[in-house]
């Protein structure tokens, strides 16, 4: 995987953390500062796709439990086989 250098200007006391964790884990500390770039990028995404495609056309009123079961009881049997071609 191909890397780009960048610079940024970081507190000093977090810098220790960072110095200490990389010695008790036994990595670098351009790896942990790599893997808090990573967890920042991913909490800061916009997806394309929204988390929920399907829509559920309902009554107005809050589902019961038995009610929601009982839905997802028939998507389920009406999702194709999985071992088969659509």
């Amino acid at each position: 995987m191909s890397m780009k250098r960048t610079n940024v200007y970081a507190d000093p006391e977090d810098l220790a953390i960072i110095k200490e964790a990389a010695r008790r884990r036994g990595i670098s500390e351009a790896e942990i500062i790599r893997q808090g770039i990573h967890l920042a990028a991913m909490a800061n995404r916009v997806w394309d796709e929204p988390l929920f495609s399907r829509t559920f056309e309902g009554s107005g009123r809050t589902p019961t439990k038995e009610d929601v079961r009982s839905a997802v009881a028939d998507a389920v049997r009406r999702e194709p086989d999985p071992g088969t071609a659509t």
